[in-house]
């Protein structure tokens, strides 16, 4: 009975997954209608776990129920995504605090490793915008486990996907992924000083540049 009772939601899951990755690959743009039918006859499955998966979307804030209209991929609009860059500074720019004061010599050497991949992705002979990105998050994923509160780490998990949602525009400014790195040298040398407050600082400066991009 167990086994029976997991699948349907392992289905739908699923297939918020798949979504969740057209979505962010703008796949499904912004302020587009989602066709349940076809993508359910696309993916070969029922109406049920494809109105589940549409209701975790929602839950997170990527797709918009509207009243017999069916759903739609959400529009951010300026006042969302300044107030969630806002959230997001302040959960992140507490977290480097902590990790400043916090990580051990072995947890410090995880994120230099990181922030090298970031310099390598970021070379102007092979700048990869969709890798630098990549580990952008997964070095921001990983400070915050450091700092290992889950709650913010829920938190933040589901700001950044409402963050995704505009990400395009902030790749399309030019001299951004410098500008960020930048930022990334010096959060890095605040945490190499062990400077909680200026690695807050620095945290919080990082993301007010990734706000005035990303409008």
């Amino acid at each position: 009975m167990a086994a029976l009772s997991l699948a349907p939601r392992a289905l739908y899951e699923e297939v918020a997954e798949l979504l969740r990755q057209r979505i962010f690959s703008r796949e499904l743009e912004p302020g587009s209608w989602i066709d349940e039918l076809k993508i359910a006859q696309d993916y070969g499955i029922s109406r049920t776990p494809m109105r589940e998966a549409l209701k975790v979307l929602a839950t997170e804030g990527l797709v918009t129920m509207k009243v017999r209209r069916g759903a739609y991929v959400t529009e951010v609009s300026e006042r969302d995504l300044a107030d969630v860059y806002h959230l997001l500074s302040l959960l992140e720019s507490d977290a480097a605090g902590v990790v400043a004061q916090r990580a051990s010599a072995a947890q410090m050497a995880e994120l230099q490793a990181l922030h090298q991949e970031l310099e390598e992705a970021a070379r102007p002979e092979q700048q990869d915008r969709q890798r630098f990105f990549e580990i952008n998050e997964r070095f921001h994923m990983r400070l915050l486990e450091i700092a290992d509160n889950r709650w913010r780490n829920q938190m933040v998990a589901d700001l950044r996907k409402v963050m995704k949602l505009n990400r395009h525009n902030s790749l399309l400014k030019t001299g951004r992924i410098g500008e960020s790195l930048d930022e990334h040298r010096a959060i890095m040398a605040a945490l190499a000083a062990r400077d909680p407050q200026l690695c807050t600082q620095r945290m919080q400066m990082h993301f007010a540049n990734g706000l005035e991009a990303a409008v």
